[in-house]
């Protein structure tokens, strides 16, 4: 009697699961992974040396497209690399802009003239020194914003993310997943931004002057009591990373924009996308070796749930001990793209039917 109510659950659960399975397979498509080597591969990432050293390699192979999105309006050629077949791929895709995200990563309003500045005389943050700062904000004012700008009008969204939570202040400055500010709360945000900003103390402590050191561990007491990195109250003064970091000035924000709240971790922002018809994440943004991976919306959380494109030109990696990014980029996206799929600005362009329609 047991393996009969068995036999009949069985059955039972086949006929419901059938048309799911059926559908299942509807959407699904064989992708033929056939390599077509390139002769005489040219330099990747080669646009803006300043920023970037550019990607050489000796074996580039072709695979068919890869992203084929009905009515698409954006040409995205991208590659990866891959040790078994020992070289880098390239392949199109074709995505539906209406589907598409363009997400920055953390674009922090630090050193740019809206208040929040690097303390003095040792304080870290962002890049970690003015200088490496305002190499940062050429490079967003020289790439991100035009290329945000170029597509505002052909994707669903273009959002910013940035640390913390939705404060009372940048609650009235910036649409959220919950609430978009009128005119008049974006006024007084700007209002009370300002005032925040201004009035607080940007001055830590000096650098130690001198260290107690052990005779058998000099070296592991010298790294403890002066370390290449220390973001805290000492240098940065108490409160500093609870002031309402802004949106940099260097980037364009528009009403409909949206900020993505780190603090408010990844199942909203999924959500959100999702519930809209997202499907595939344009992403930029800061610092491809740290936030850009690794934060709310940074790409190993978005890669688990959408197409993501990570748009190498307009990232930046941190470069300690260099006066350039160049090699600090070129490494951090390199090894990004083991499992992730790189493009550039250049190779990001309107469909010829959507340039026809224009």
């Amino acid at each position: 009697m047991r393996c009969l109510v068995f036999a009949v659950g069985l059955m039972m659960c086949s006929i419901l699961l059938s048309p799911a399975r059926a559908q299942s397979s509807a959407n699904n498509r064989t992708y033929q992974n056939k390599l077509t080597r390139i002769p005489d591969p040219k330099p990747i990432l080669a646009d803006h040396p300043e920023f970037f050293e550019p990607i050489l390699e000796q074996a580039h192979f072709e695979a068919p497209a890869l992203v084929v999105d009905e009515n698409a309006t954006l040409d995205v050629r991208a590659w990866r690399f891959s040790y078994n077949a020992r070289g880098i791929i390239e392949m199109p895709n074709a995505l539906n802009g209406a589907h598409t995200a363009v997400i920055m990563v953390h674009p922090w309003g630090i050193d740019d003239g809206q208040g929040w500045n690097t303390p003095e005389p040792a304080g870290v943050a962002d890049f970690c020194t003015k200088e490496k700062n305002t190499v940062a904000g050429r490079h967003t004012r020289t790439i991100v914003r035009p290329f945000i700008n170029s597509l505002r009008d052909d994707v669903a969204f273009v959002m910013y993310s940035l640390p913390g939570s939705k404060d009372v202040i940048r609650k009235k400055l910036y649409r959220s997943f919950t609430h978009k500010p009128t005119k008049a709360e974006r006024q007084r945000g700007q209002t009370e931004l300002q005032d925040k900003l201004h009035n607080f103390d940007y001055k830590g402590e000096a650098l130690p002057a001198q260290l107690t050191l052990s005779r058998d561990k000099p070296v592991i007491d010298y790294f403890r009591q002066f370390p290449g990195l220390d973001a805290g109250p000492k240098f940065n003064n108490e409160g500093f990373w609870n002031q309402p970091i802004p949106v940099s000035s260097d980037v364009d924000v528009h009403p409909d924009d949206v900020v993505i709240y780190d603090a408010e971790v990844y199942a909203p922002l999924k959500t959100f996308l999702q519930e809209n018809g997202v499907r595939h994440v344009l992403l930029t943004g800061y610092a491809t070796d740290m936030c850009f991976c690794r934060t709310t919306a940074g790409y190993e959380n978005l890669s688990k749930d959408f197409n993501v494109f990570l748009v190498g030109d307009a990232s930046l990696a941190t470069f300690p001990s260099n006066n350039t990014p160049r090699f600090a980029v070129n490494a951090a996206i390199s090894y990004a793209a083991l499992n992730q799929l790189v493009t550039q600005v250049s190779w990001i362009k309107a469909t010829a039917a959507k340039a026809d329609s224009e």
